[in-house]
């Protein structure tokens, strides 16, 4: 595995996962672009900040971004402690925006790779929403559909973590079959981040107790960004349309 003479988009790539897949990919001979809010403390082909949850600032990303993009990798995120609406814009209205600007610059065998969560499990307990909200086709139509459809601070995380596995799935098909482009999403459990602690004040003590339980411990940011990188390598040209978990097990053992 390799990804030699691709060029990839990393987003949040200044810590954390996306820091990670940044010097994992370009090892395996990626050239890497950096997108964030702060300025990476590592080597990169290039980096450009912006707002993720600003449409203005994303058109005015996607214009110095490469007219090629091999692979984009939206792993920029912030926790369920920030407002909700911020929430929305960055974690699923601001990636859906980008990743539709970038879709026309990718070639076959493009690999689109979404960061969603293992908090995200509970998609289809909500399935006819995040189809009506995925719907909306434009950054400010969604806005507006939230605001008729508001969400709850305390499940915020969660509810766009589902959202954007729903829209992932949705896409995958078209976009493979008419771009031969792939768009999957990984779902990690806890992961050692600098927003580790977010997290768990977000799902409280005895949600953290339960899982502390269920886990070995967290994962490791390069543990996340090794799977990224094989999702957006030749190696997985057949893997579309799936979100991943990469978690030590969390998920399976609440079945």
């Amino acid at each position: 595995m390799n990804l030699h003479n691709k060029t990839l988009i990393v987003t949040g790539v200044a810590s954390g996962i996306g820091a990670e897949l940044a010097r994992l990919a370009r090892f395996q001979g990626a050239t890497v672009i950096g997108v964030d809010r702060h300025a990476p403390q590592l080597t990169l082909d290039g980096f450009f900040q912006a707002d993720l949850g600003d449409p203005a600032s994303i058109d005015a990303l996607v214009t110095r971004l490469p007219a090629r993009v091999d692979g984009l990798c939206n792993i920029a995120g912030v926790p369920g402690t920030a407002p909700v609406q911020t929430v929305a814009e960055v974690n699923y209205l601001g990636l859906r925006h980008l990743t539709q600007a970038l879709l026309p610059r990718m070639p076959a065998g493009g690999s689109i790779v979404n960061v969603a969560s293992v908090l995200g499990a509970q998609w289809p307990q909500r399935l006819e929403l995040h189809k009506a909200l995925a719907a909306t086709h434009s950054f400010e139509a969604g806005q507006q559909w939230l605001a008729v459809n508001p969400v709850e601070q305390a499940s915020c995380y969660q509810y766009f973590k589902e959202a954007l596995i729903v829209w992932s799935f949705q896409q995958s098909q078209g976009w493979f079959r008419d771009h031969s482009v792939r768009i999957n999403c990984v779902a990690p459990g806890p992961v050692f981040t600098p927003i580790l602690g977010d997290f768990v004040s977000m799902l409280g003590p005895e949600r953290v107790a339960a899982d502390n339980q269920r886990m070995t411990r967290p994962a490791l940011a390069d543990e996340v960004a090794a799977v990224i990188a094989f999702l957006c390598s030749d190696a997985a040209r057949w893997v579309n349309g799936v979100n991943l978990p990469v978690d030590g097990g969390l998920a399976a053992t609440y079945v």
